[in-house]
């Protein structure tokens, strides 16, 4: 019977169960989990703390903005202290978004720890591209803003006349950017899905009716306009082409699988 030999200098190898795609083992108690938690939460509000400060100092000019799909409409407010709050909340909207990288990071590290090496692969690049879409689907939603506000505005009969309150007009505005951002956010969610192996190809195709009509629902609730279908589907277009775009990478994704037979 023949015995081998090892060297007492040598390193131990993996177990045969072993995989190298493994989450960090790091034990935690929960207390320090609480703790870090607290820790992060602190650093993501101090930044939107932060950059709303500075945008407070800019709120007029932000403000401005705002107020151009209006067409010139007077605004109305009613309480002495309705500036100062309209000047606020833009500050803290502007702040949220502008401080994404900063407590976007911090979700992430957050939940890293215990994520395998291919589902970091998987969330970082469409959380960088997110951003990047954010964007382009507020500046989208934006310019949606300047034909909704004026069919708002034609619905009032010609014996009613409109006072608009300017915190709601400004809280309408912010609200419909938002929806429009995370709306744009449809690919990121879709692709990080397919690379968890949460959704496939083939479940993206052959729910695509489904998915069109929720995307249509959608865009029917962010669109309150008298039109039931031109201005829903203005905002739907983009969306399915969106999808349409999603289901094309994913495919590229599920056909990188197979040749290199990773974790893709």
């Amino acid at each position: 019977m023949e015995s081998t030999l090892v060297p007492l200098d040598a390193e131990p190898s993996a177990s045969p169960g072993a995989s190298p795609d493994t989450a960090d083992e790091v034990e935690m108690t929960l207390t320090e989990h609480l703790e870090e938690l607290r820790r992060r939460i602190a650093i993501a509000a101090g930044a939107i703390l932060l950059f709303s400060c500075v945008f407070f100092v800019f709120s007029d000019q932000i403000l401005h903005v705002l107020l151009l799909p209006a067409g010139g409409m007077e605004l109305n407010a009613f309480n002495l202290m309705d500036g100062a709050m309209i000047k606020i909340h833009v500050a803290l909207f502007a702040g949220i978004v502008a401080s994404f990288p900063i407590w976007g990071y911090h979700i992430y590290a957050y939940i890293s720890p215990g994520l395998y090496d291919h589902e970091r692969k998987a969330i970082v690049p469409p959380m960088i591209v997110s951003l990047v879409l954010f964007v382009v689907g507020a500046l989208f939603g934006f310019y949606l803003l300047w034909g909704i506000v004026r069919a708002l505005k034609d619905l009032f009969p010609s014996g009613v006349k409109l006072l608009p309150e300017a915190d709601g007009y400004v809280s309408f505005v912010m609200f419909f950017l938002l929806a429009c951002g995370l709306a744009f956010q449809l690919p990121t969610l879709l692709i990080i899905l397919v690379r968890l192996r949460i959704l496939s190809v083939s479940v993206l195709t052959k729910q695509r009716k489904i998915a069109y009509f929720a995307l249509f629902a959608f865009a029917e609730i962010i669109t309150p306009v008298s039109d039931p279908i031109v201005a829903p589907l203005t905002v739907m277009v983009p969306l399915l082409i969106l999808y349409e775009v999603s289901i094309l990478i994913a495919r590229r994704i599920e056909a990188n699988r197979l040749l290199v037979g990773d974790h893709v």
